[in-house]
């Protein structure tokens, strides 16, 4: 049988993650409805394992999905286009990666890149200032495909500690989401991180090694990691060297 939904305020506390709705539920991993979006209530949501994302119209909503799925950072599957286009990419002039440059650019352009199987945005204009806020507040970065001054890929995430959680990706060239993405898992590996946040199972996702595991063993690691010392943002060439053959002298 469902529970009924909780609502809280402003103020209120959420839920303990274990009362989210089960598999068998018209929604299963939501939480409760309303609260806020400030950076406190995000901050407490991320470190709970929790996020927001609900459509124009409906309140907020507070999800904490059984299982979860996360992308390993050492198990990120580099196919071989991908690849390649990675090799060519490191050694072409005007193509770079920059972390935290263009944020609200990043933000925007998700907003304007649906999810799988949905016809509008979940990134609401309200949305975009709360993770710009949490931005602000060092909790929120974006990794940014760049090729000859022009933006053409990226995405954010927010991190608590070693916890890094995945948001949103686009693209505007072949492949350039993956080469953030890539990019961020060799942030990752450097930093000591071993888990991505991917929030929901997508077939794209799977194909670059994500996996759903238990949402006990996840909250495990969200407070281990969250306890961490923060990750150092910033991007060199020589973070490809963990993915790529390094570049002979």
């Amino acid at each position: 049988m469902t529970l009924p939904l909780p609502w809280i305020g402003a103020d209120e506390p959420l839920p303990p993650t274990e009362q989210a709705w089960s598999e068998d539920s018209p929604a299963p991993g939501l939480l409760a409805a309303g609260g806020c979006l400030t950076v406190p209530r995000l901050r407490q949501a991320y470190a709970q394992g929790c996020f927001p994302w609900y459509s124009q119209g409906q309140p907020i909503l507070w999800w904490s999905p059984q299982p979860r799925m996360v992308l390993p950072v050492a198990q990120f599957r580099l196919h071989r286009s991908l690849k390649k286009n990675l090799l060519r990419f490191r050694t072409q002039p005007g193509c770079e990666v920059r972390v935290d440059s263009a944020f609200g650019r990043v933000i925007r352009a998700c907003a304007q890149t649906p999810r799988p199987g949905q016809s509008g945005s979940w990134i609401m204009p309200e949305m975009i200032e709360a993770y710009e806020a949490l931005h602000a507040a060092g909790l929120a970065h974006s990794v940014e495909t760049w090729v000859d001054g022009q933006l053409l890929g990226g995405l954010y995430c927010v991190a608590l500690g070693r916890a890094l959680f995945g948001e949103s990706m686009f693209a505007h060239a072949t492949d350039a989401s993956k080469i953030a993405l890539a990019a961020l898992v060799c942030i990752a590996r450097r930093q000591g991180v071993e888990l991505i946040d991917c929030q929901q199972n997508t077939h794209h996702l799977a194909s670059l090694g994500a996996h759903e595991i238990q949402r006990g063993r996840f909250l495990a690691h969200v407070r281990q990691a969250s306890s961490q010392p923060a990750i150092a943002w910033g991007f060199s060439c020589l973070y490809w060297d963990e993915l790529l053959p390094p570049i002979a002298a």
